[in-house]
C-alpha cells in the first residue's frame, strides 16, 4: 500500500507541475489580439512584490507583453523545473542557476543560447559572464545579480568600547577576544541550519587564505591539494574563533543569529548581503567590513554569481523573451532592475549603477580595489559542498582537527577531479 501511495504521489506531482498556469506563453483572446503573456519561473517567492514591480516597469517599455512571476519554493525549484521542462510545460523565462546546474539544462536542450542577445557580450565582464557560459563560450543566460559576504558589526558597541575595524585576520581574532572579555558575545553565527556557516562564514573567508579564481582553478585541477598549508590554515582560523560563537551555538539557527545581532546580544555577524533589509530600523548604528585576510595577504571578497535569467528553448514566443533579456542586458534595463531587486542583490552589468540603500552601497563598496571570486565549491566542486559543510561544523565543534578536515577535503576532491 505504501508503494502504491508513493506512485500516486509522483503522478500527482507530475500533473501539478504541468497545469496550464505553468504551460508557457500564450496569445490572449481576440479582444486583446497581439498581446502576449509570458510566465517567469523563479526560486524566490520572497521577491514576488519586487519582481512584480520590476515587470510592471518593463510593461511600460513593451505594453503588449505581460510577464507573470511564478516562483517555486527554493528547495523544490530544481526538481520542479526539471519536471516541467521534461514534460514540455516549462515557463518561458527561467531563473538559471550558475555553473554546472545551468550547464546541465543547456546541454539537455532546455535553455536557449543567449550569446547573440544584444548587450550580453558587450555589457558584462568575462568574469561575470563565466558562471553562465559553456566551455565553448556560449552564454545560456543573462547575468542579473550577485550576492556578497561580509561582517555586520554594531557601530554603537564599537564606539562605546573604543574599538576599530580590524585590518587583518589576526586583528579580527584579537577583537573577538576583547569583546568577549568585556562581556559581549562577539559573533552571532550558529550551525544548526548548517548551510549558512559554510556559505556565508567559511566560503566568505576562504579566498583570503588560498587566493582568488586563478588559485581556485589550481585546486580544481589537482595542481594544488586541499590538504596544503593554506587550506589547513583556513580550517585553523575557524578553530581559532569557535570559542567566540554564541553559547550553545550548535543549536543556534540562522534566524536565531539574525535575532542575536538585531537585539544587540552579539556584536558581529558574518552573513550575506541579502539580509540587509533585516536590520532596517534597528535601534543602533551598524555597518559592514570585509572579512580580513591574514597578515601579509590581500583581502579578497566572495562576490557570488547568484541569479541570471534565460528563456525556454521551446517557448512559442522567443522574440518576446529575447527582447526582455536584451532590456536586462542594457544599462537602462539594469538600472531599472537594480531599483526593484531586493536589497543586497547587486547588479552584475559593467555599467555604473547607484543603489538607493546606503548600506547596500556600503556593502558593494567593499569590492573596490579588491579581487572577487565565486564561492569555492560552485564552479567545479559542487559535490564537495556537503562534505565541506560537515567538516566546517566538526572543526567548530572541536570534533575534528583542521589538519584532519583538510585531509578529508583532499580525499574527496581527488575522487571528483
Amino acid at each position: 500500500m505504501g508503494k502504491a501511495m508513493r506512485i500516486i504521489g509522483v503522478v500527482l506531482l507530475a500533473l501539478a507541475v504541468s497545469l496550464p498556469a505553468f504551460a508557457g506563453a500564450r496569445r490572449d483572446g481576440a479582444a486583446d489580439a497581439g498581446t502576449v503573456t509570458l510566465v517567469m519561473g523563479a526560486w524566490r517567492p520572497d521577491d514576488t512584490e519586487q519582481m512584480n514591480n520590476l515587470l510592471a516597469e518593463y510593461k511600460k517599455v513593451k505594453p503588449n507583453v505581460t510577464i507573470q512571476y511564478r516562483p517555486t519554493n527554493p528547495p523544490d525549484y530544481n526538481a520542479t523545473l526539471r519536471l516541467q521542462l521534461d514534460g514540455g510545460t516549462g515557463p518561458d523565462l527561467i531563473y538559471a542557476r550558475s555553473y554546472a546546474p545551468g550547464q546541465e539544462l543547456f546541454n539537455a536542450g532546455y535553455f536557449a543560447d543567449c550569446s547573440d542577445i544584444p548587450g550580453v557580450n558587450q555589457n558584462f565582464s568575462a568574469a561575470n559572464l563565466a558562471p553562465w557560459q559553456m566551455s565553448d563560450g556560449k552564454a545560456f543566460a543573462v547575468p542579473l545579480a550577485a550576492v556578497s559576504h561580509a561582517v555586520y558589526y554594531n557601530k554603537t558597541i564599537f564606539q562605546k568600547e573604543g574599538l576599530s575595524v580590524p585590518q587583518t585576520w589576526e586583528d579580527f581574532v584579537s577583537l573577538c577576544g576583547t569583546l568577549a572579555a568585556r562581556g559581549y558575545t562577539p559573533l552571532a553565527n550558529g550551525v544548526a541550519d548548517e548551510w549558512d556557516v559554510l556559505e556565508c562564514f567559511y566560503l566568505g573567508m576562504l579566498p583570503n587564505f588560498i587566493g582568488g579564481g586563478a588559485e581556485r582553478a589550481k585546486y580544481e585541477s589537482g595542481e594544488k591539494k586541499l590538504n596544503d598549508a593554506a587550506f589547513a590554515a583556513s580550517f585553523q582560523a575557524l578553530a581559532d574563533v569557535s570559542k567566540y560563537l554564541p553559547r550553545g551555538f550548535e543549536a543556534v539557527t540562522y534566524n536565531d543569529s539574525q535575532a542575536l545581532f538585531n537585539t544587540q546580544q552579539a556584536a558581529m555577524f558574518i552573513d550575506g548581503s541579502w539580509n540587509l533589509s533585516v536590520y532596517t530600523g534597528a535601534p543602533f548604528e551598524w555597518g559592514l567590513f570585509s572579512i580580513p585576510a591574514p597578515r601579509g595577504r590581500s583581502t579578497l571578497i566572495s562576490f557570488h554569481p547568484d541569479l541570471a535569467i534565460t528563456y525556454n528553448k521551446i517557448t512559442k514566443y522567443p522574440q518576446e523573451c529575447r527582447d526582455f533579456l536584451a532590456w536586462l542586458a542594457s544599462p537602462e534595463g539594469a538600472a531599472v532592475a537594480s531599483r526593484f531587486m531586493p536589497e543586497g542583490f547587486f547588479p552584475m552589468i559593467s555599467a555604473p549603477i547607484t543603489l538607493a540603500d546606503a548600506h547596500a552601497n556600503e556593502f558593494l563598496s567593499l569590492n573596490t580595489g579588491k579581487e572577487t571570486d565565486a564561492r569555492f565549491v560552485w564552479p567545479k566542486f559542487l559535490d564537495l559542498y556537503a562534505p565541506m559543510n560537515q567538516a566546517v561544523i566538526k572543526v567548530l565543534k572541536g570534533e575534528q582537527t583542521p589538519q584532519q578536515a583538510a585531509g578529508d577535503m583532499e580525499t574527496t576532491a581527488a575522487r571528483l577531479r
